[in-house]
């Protein structure tokens, strides 16, 4: 069967349900989803959504500063300003989507400081802020005329004139997208679904790895289709291994820790309690994620062990409790009072630094295909 519509998006996370809210007021969007729509990267995120937000100390230069610093400065700044100066308004955007982050006693934004950021400039919704706009988005998605939702529907290729018996190879000047093959996973029937325009927001690569933080949807199926119609796909080998995911072996994914945990004030110890922050990095645990992965890696190795240890029992109780109920409640249900006790974490396979290569305007190196999110390599 022959499906038409005005724009596919092949994916349901932050990245493709946000586009499809941006565009339905333009057309007809079919929205592809591998499982169901809570069963994403997005629903597991923790800590929050860094933007400029407290102008009374915080800039975009800072910002912009700070993010080509955790780069490693190979960065495209062109890419970096564009995502640090656009982010207050995507964040007011997700408001009006209906995303609540938590404010404090004054009314304003109650800001978490991560790994790599100088500055309080993370928004949150307590310890599950990717479960709150995933929430909301699929809220706003359903109550949207003009989006279709596909859920436990597979897209396996996306068209281009090689379907039409042209021959395509990674030299011809202008591959154009027309859509996509989508199989039904109920019915196991392969439909063909015209677009005018085809958007790649399938995330990551997480589950080709042992340990991940990342649900086992993320098998980087997007980026395979694009390679395979002879698209430009970039820096595969930077994958972000985040620090601190929960050691609790068999877990898969791995239970995520959040980044803000040390933000807070968490301390890394060895087994034997010690910190060993200080001879890595002169910011210690808020190092970015990168050197903090090393640095717990060549610990572990030295030491023969499986895991380290993140501390915040030198918080207040109450307060720890508060800021991360879903940690306190997971780490209970296995026995780990994390207000008295230390908790075992260890490096895990995060997030997809490359992908689908696209420029300033998400759009790929084929005519009508746009990726955004965790596919895309936007530098």
């Amino acid at each position: 069967m022959i499906k038409k519509f005005d724009f596919l998006v092949i994916g349901s996370g932050i990245a493709g349900m946000s586009f499809a809210l941006k565009v339905a007021h333009k057309g007809k969007v079919a929205l592809i989803c591998k499982t169901e729509l809570e069963e994403a990267n997005t629903y597991y995120a923790q800590g929050g959504v860094a933007s400029v937000t407290n102008t009374l100390v915080d800039n975009f230069e800072k910002h912009i500063e700070d993010t080509m610093i955790a780069g490693d400065w190979i960065s495209d700044r062109a890419a970096v300003e564009k995502v640090v100066r656009e982010a207050p308004a995507q964040i007011n955007e997700l408001i009006n989507w209906g995303v609540n982050f938590d404010k404090n006693d004054k009314g304003e934004f109650d800001l978490h400081r991560e790994g790599g950021h100088s500055e309080f400039r993370i928004l949150h919704h307590k310890d599950n802020t990717g479960a709150e706009i995933q929430d909301s988005l699929i809220n706003a998605i359903k109550n949207h005329p003009n989006i279709t939702v596909f859920e436990n529907h597979f897209a396996i290729e996306i068209l281009t004139q090689h379907h039409l018996g042209i021959e395509v190879t990674r030299q011809t000047p202008d591959i154009k997208c027309y859509g996509a093959y989508i199989l039904d996973l109920k019915s196991g029937k392969v439909d063909t679904y015209l677009s005018k325009i085809t958007l790649m927001a399938t995330g990551g690569v997480g589950a080709v790895y042992q340990t991940t933080t990342n649900p086992l949807v993320a098998t980087g199926d997007g980026i395979a289709m694009v390679y395979r119609a002879k698209g430009t796909v970039k820096d595969m080998e930077f994958v972000q291994f985040h620090p601190t995911a929960l050691f609790h072996p068999g877990d898969r994914p791995s239970f995520l820790i959040t980044e803000a945990m040390r933000g807070y004030g968490g301390i890394l110890r060895t087994k034997d309690g010690k910190e060993f922050m200080q001879k890595y990095d002169s910011r210690l645990s808020l190092a970015p994620r990168d050197i903090v992965a090393r640095a717990i890696d060549n610990e572990m190795k030295n030491r023969g062990d499986d895991h380290v240890y993140l501390d915040v029992t030198h918080k207040d109780a109450e307060e720890t409790r508060k800021h991360f109920p879903n940690i306190y409640e997971k780490c209970m249900s296995l026995g780990i009072d994390i207000t008295k006790e230390f908790i075992p974490v260890a490096p895990a396979a995060h997030y997809l630094c490359g992908g689908i290569q696209v420029d300033l305007n998400s759009q790929s190196s084929i005519e009508r295909l746009y990726a955004v999110g965790e596919c895309a390599c936007t530098g």
